[in-house]
């Protein structure tokens, strides 16, 4: 059972796989059209703008937040050699901050190697909501070596996530139940199964944090990168933020534009899109980067999925899925590989290109009823170590998500009738992505988050960063989030897999570190590929 719009950097999947095997041209089958802003919809349906705007906050720091702004972060070695971390205190309510509900944010930093002046902080997202940006700081950051040189890279998990007072829900292993509820439901009894594992899911998550789940916004979270820049110093944030890091990011300009300096959104979201069609917009992402991958899996000799066109192999596949249905594949262990996994495991490979010769070999094993390989995968993606024990990044999405967002359904009858949509924009994944934006439907707490637009005005020049067969955030979106911003450029990779910087352009790295190092921004509408 994926969780609705997850937003991870490449980068931070596919070396998720990695770590777990040693211990992701338009193929959209329905007609969209593009709005004046930027925004995508089914069949040529044009809908309005939202009405919202995200307004900056005063410049002056309120008295009742000074304490905040003011304190002196202590280091101390952590992790990997050369890293320091630190805990910063955050207001729980940032309308009614009190000591005693005081959060505790973990932060980390590695500081300019030099040679070279130092520029500041270059603060670090990778996504999820929910994944942790010091784990990518420390393992995963692809920085280049100028960059690394004069910025000291820091990176805080936010409020929910990780090390900062993280949102539990489950047990491990009731989330081994959970994601393996079908969520294609044939039945009255299994859309009843799905149903009351969305609700024991919210439930346990009210149960375990239901201190922090109503203060988990994408707002709160800006705010609290403000005060981090405070603490470190910098009277300018310079930040890079990959997939769901991009809302954060321009999130952040669009409250403190004139504090904001050289800022990356990569892999952009569109902050002026409800629930439905975000989720309806991924699923057809998710089919372009399956088209993409069939179109060249047919090609190759160890093709599992035929040698005939990428619709063809489409077929296959669900046909696959249908079978892993009926008879849930072996893998080795307790656990078999059911639909609800190997969908997962499929999707978790669509992140990145470089995962398409391990999909092929996993869908061959499944194939032939080995079902080990796409577990990893679906393991991956759901952030499982092998000794069972799962990260808090599918808990803390849905619940960032649920409180950004009304729920996209609010009833299986809505889903029902929307499923026909879904299946027009992926024939594959179509009804699996339907039936999971069901999920905020029972989320104990109300959502506080609307669609809105972000000028940003006053900002400095930011660069927007889009893939143009990027699955989880389409291209699309970048190019609204650019027109939306008044002062940003976008930046095009003529590519597949989920972002673009630090996975092998020497064009689009070469364009970001300029603008990181001297403040260059890319000529406008530049491509590489």
């Amino acid at each position: 059972m994926a969780t609705s719009r997850l937003l991870r950097t490449s980068a931070a999947a596919l070396a998720a796989t990695a770590l777990l095997i040693s211990g992701c041209s338009s193929g959209s089958s329905s007609p969209r059209a593009e709005t004046s802003s930027g925004r995508t919809t089914e069949a040529g349906a044009q809908r309005p703008a939202a009405d919202a705007t995200l307004e900056p906050l005063p410049a002056t720091v309120p008295a009742a937040l000074r304490p905040y702004y003011d304190q002196k972060l202590s280091w101390h070695p952590c992790g990997v050699a050369g890293f320091e971390c630190a805990t910063m205190k955050a207001p729980l309510d940032y309308a009614h901050p009190s000591a005693a509900t005081d959060l505790k944010l973990a932060v980390a930093r590695k500081k300019a190697t030099g040679p070279g002046s130092r520029l500041g902080s270059l603060l670090l997202n990778p996504g999820g909501p929910g994944g942790s940006a010091i784990e990518y700081l420390q393992q995963y950051a692809p920085q280049g070596p100028a960059v690394r040189a004069r910025y000291d890279l820091v990176a805080m998990d936010p409020r929910g996530v990780a090390r900062s007072e993280p949102v539990e829900c489950l047990s491990n292993k009731q989330m081994d139940r959970y994601t393996q509820v079908d969520q294609t439901p044939d039945d009255p009894a299994e859309v009843n199964k799905l149903v009351t594992a969305y609700r024991d899911f919210a439930k346990g998550c009210e149960a375990r944090s239901g201190k922090v789940l109503p203060h988990v916004s994408t707002i709160e979270a800006a705010r609290d990168m403000d005060v981090l820049r405070a603490v470190l110093g910098d009277k300018k944030l310079a930040y890079m933020g990959a997939s769901y890091g991009t809302f954060l990011g321009a999130t952040y300009a669009g409250l403190f534009p004139t504090r904001s300096g050289r800022l990356v959104l990569d892999g952009a979201m569109n902050p002026d899109l409800d629930s439905r069609t975000v989720n309806l917009d991924q699923t057809v992402g998710f089919n372009t980067a399956f088209t993409a991958f069939a179109a060249d899996c047919v090609k190759q000799k160890d093709c599992p999925l035929g040698h005939k066109n990428a619709a063809d192999a489409g077929r296959r596949l669900s046909a696959l899925f249908k079978k892993l249905d009926a008879h849930p594949a072996e893998t080795g262990e307790a656990r078999k590989l059911t639909e609800s996994l190997a969908t997962t495991g499929v999707i978790a490979a669509m992140y990145d290109q470089r995962a398409w010769p391990m999909l092929r070999e996993y869908l061959t094993q499944a194939e032939a009823g080995n079902g080990r390989g796409l577990l990893t995968l679906s393991d991956s993606y759901y952030e499982r170590d092998p000794n069972g024990s799962y990260a808090n990044q599918m808990y803390a999405n849905p619940a960032v998500n649920c409180l950004d967002l009304a729920p996209a359904f609010t009833s299986p009858e809505q889903v029902r009738a929307a499923v026909p949509s879904f299946r027009r924009a992926s024939p594959v994944f179509g009804e699996n992505f339907a039936w999971a934006a069901l999920n905020c439907a029972y989320w104990p707490v109300k959502p506080t988050g609307t669609p809105h637009r972000i000028p940003a005005r006053g900002a400095a020049p930011i660069v927007v960063v889009g893939t143009t067969r990027d699955p989880a955030t389409p291209y699309t979106w970048a190019k609204a989030l650019a027109a939306q911003l008044t002062n940003a450029t976008l930046l095009t990779y003529e590519g597949d897999g989920h972002t673009a910087y630090g996975r092998g352009s020497d064009c689009i790295d070469t364009a970001v570190n300029t603008y990181l190092l001297d403040g260059t921004t890319p000529p406008k509408n530049k491509h590489c590929k």
